[in-house]
Parts: C-alpha cells; sequence; structure tokens
C-alpha cells in the first residue's frame, strides 16, 4: 500500500522527488525528507493525496527559511520541533511546529550530516558522512 507519492517525480502537492528520511508521529502522520524538493512535507494518515509543505520550499536555498536537499528528519516531542538534517546546507536546524514558524534556527553547523536520532535522554545522533563517524549532542 503506498502511503505518500506514487504520482511520478516532481513538486506536486501529490508527489515527492527522492524521499530519503522519514518519520512517524503519533497520530500516524507520515513526515518526509523530500530531498530534490528542498522541503519537509507531511502526509496524513490513509490519505495519499494530503501532502502538507511543513518546512522548506521558500526560494534561497541557504536562508533559514529554506532547505537545500533534506536528507531526515524527526520530531521532538519535548521542543514540539523538527530536526532536520538540512545536507546541502551542511548543517542540522531545529523548526517549530508551532503554527505561524516561518524559519529554523541552526543547531548543528558545518557537519556533512546524512541521518538523525534521538534517544529517550533527548541526545541527538547525527551520522557526519565527512568525517566517516556519527556524533551526538
Amino acid at each position: 500500500m503506498t502511503v505518500a507519492g506514487s504520482n511520478g517525480k516532481g513538486i506536486g502537492t501529490n508527489q515527492v522527488n527522492e524521499p530519503y528520511g522519514l518519520f512517524l508521529d503519533d497520530q500516524q502522520t507520515v513526515v518526509i525528507a523530500d530531498q530534490m524538493n528542498h522541503r519537509i512535507t507531511q502526509w496524513k494518515n490513509d490519505n495519499k493525496n494530503n501532502e502538507q509543505v511543513i518546512a522548506g520550499d521558500n526560494g534561497d536555498r541557504s536562508a533559514l527559511n529554506q532547505l537545500n536537499q533534506p536528507t531526515d528528519v524527526l520530531i521532538d516531542k519535548e521542543t514540539d520541533s523538527l530536526i532536520i538534517c538540512d545536507h546541502g546546507n551542511r548543517r542540522v536546524v531545529q523548526w517549530s511546529c508551532r503554527s505561524g514558524t516561518a524559519q529554523g534556527e541552526i543547531f548543528v553547523d558545518s557537519i556533512d550530516c546524512w541521518g538523525l536520532a534521538m534517544d529517550e535522554q533527548r541526545y541527538l545522533y547525527v551520522s557526519d558522512v565527512g568525517k566517516e563517524s556519527v556524533r551526538r549532542y
């Protein structure tokens, strides 16, 4: 069963372009790092045509309101925010899930990030492909 995309590569509201990392929240919403569309999208449970852009997709790919080839995403429930591996900008950004948020904040800078994980103590683990390592914050 397809839960997101499958309508060809593109930028439409029912499409993704090289989806990489994903996160499933408590409401079964799939949050996707849509790498080549330079955005984070969410797809509500059982509606593969109900995509919503929740971060990025705003033009200049280096600005804090934009992403450049995001490769992974997770949700920090404690801060109600997205943690995004913004691979093309070599940074990890934190983006509030609260409505009205228009940009992220740099959480880790100058890192060739690819993947993310968070443990129960809220330590963030980031794979750094440039240094062939996994770092903890």
